[in-house]
């Protein structure tokens, strides 16, 4: 089975319950994927750097017990992990506040290790990483991220890439697109939304270019997607949003196991609605490992 590396940032996660109160959990975009790739029975690594504090220790306990390998998790003892709260509105619409500039992930690429980081991440047969990965780095730790990337498809592995673009990560707007161009264009699969692409390209013709001839999937304000040579893909609606907070981090790691497993594009494109449908059913990004439907093409 390969073996599946995730980089990014995982994050304190606090929720606004009945009452003003406050439940801690932790999430972070590649993280939820992580997670879910692990509980799809995926070998997968989450790569990236804590701080010393009791929070980044729970974060590793927590990652372990999910089965996602901790091994290249960096600690770095005068920083500590970002946080994040979430609020929700009626329709399980999400609002975040974040609190990151200290954030140990940032420093993951520029630790004295950095370059064998580098070496270690080409050996996976697949690297999965986001807009929000990219965002968190300097432009000399990023370009050490796209480098590994390039040398993982060199070596006739696979690069995943999700778009997910939060514009307050990137001042510079025409930086954003010019990374997300180069990303989409060296990645063997890229997962978008219309949201994200209408935000940062005003429309879908960048992704259109830089994905020709690539398994792409896009997902659309219906709940459908569009998968690159098998068309538009319908949605599993859910009964009950309560919060769709890890809606396409889970769609992402259910329709990349299904790939991993031999499902055509189509088929796990189904798999991902159906994973996400149940998701967005319970409060915070990780839903209880009961809740879990069947790993099914």
């Amino acid at each position: 089975m390969p073996g599946v590396a995730c980089i990014g940032e995982c994050m304190v996660e606090l929720r606004e319950t009945a009452g003003g109160l406050l439940s801690r959990g932790f999430g972070g975009d590649t993280l939820n994927t992580a997670i879910y790739l692990a509980r799809s029975g995926i070998p997968v690594d989450y790569v990236t750097a804590l701080g010393a504090d009791r929070w980044s220790d729970d974060m590793v306990t927590a990652w372990a017990a999910e089965k996602v390998g901790v091994a290249e998790v960096r600690r770095i003892p005068d920083r500590e992990s970002g946080l994040y709260l979430i609020t929700t509105d009626a329709s399980g619409e999400r609002k975040f506040r974040y609190w990151r500039d200290a954030s140990a992930a940032r420093l993951l690429f520029d630790l004295p290790d950095g370059e064998a980081l580098v070496d270690r991440l080409a050996t996976y047969d697949v690297l999965y990483f986001s807009g929000i990965t990219l965002s968190i780095f300097a432009p000399a730790a990023r370009a050490k991220l796209l480098e590994a990337a390039a040398r993982t498809r060199a070596a006739g592995r696979r690069v995943v890439f999700d778009t997910n673009f939060r514009p307050r990560g990137w001042p510079d707007r025409e930086e954003a697109r010019r990374v997300f161009r180069t990303a989409m264009a060296n990645a063997d699969l890229v997962f978008a939304s219309t949201e994200d692409l209408d935000l940062l390209y005003g429309g879908l013709t960048v992704f259109a270019e830089a994905t020709a001839g690539r398994e792409s999937v896009l997902k659309r304000p219906d709940l459908s997607c569009e998968v690159a040579g098998y068309g538009v893909v319908a949605g599993t609606p859910s009964s009950r949003v309560v919060d769709t907070t890890a809606a396409g981090d889970s769609f992402a790691a259910a329709y990349l196991a299904a790939r991993l497993n031999g499902a055509t594009p189509d088929a796990a494109a189904r798999a991902g609605h159906r994973l996400a449908s149940v998701v967005v059913e319970y409060p915070g990004a990780i839903i209880p490992i009961s809740a879990m439907p069947a790993v099914t093409s």
